[in-house]
């Protein structure tokens, strides 16, 4: 896409925003997945550097980031539980 196109969209797409307003409850639980994500891969990135140790790898892909994105901490240690007990 045009470099100029996408300015140009950007240009008339934020006044018109801010002159109709945005839905705010799309945008706020958007963030708030987003940041459970964040959090969620860093605290299996935290696993993998201190299980490490251990030899504890559990492997940051779509499937376990989804898993300690929905669950939280319970869901990161089930992780490292599964991967002990199968591995």
């Amino acid at each position: 896409m045009d470099p100029v196109l996408v300015l140009l969209l950007l240009g008339l797409t934020i006044p018109f925003l801010l002159i109709i307003g945005l839905p705010s409850s799309p945008i706020k639980f958007a963030g708030q997945a987003v940041t459970k994500l964040i959090v969620a891969v860093i605290l299996l990135f935290f696993v993998n550097l201190f299980g490490a140790q251990f030899g504890l790898h559990v492997p940051i892909n779509v499937f376990t980031a989804a898993v300690a994105t929905i669950l939280g901490f319970p869901g990161v240690v089930s992780l490292a539980a599964i991967h002990i007990w199968v591995l």
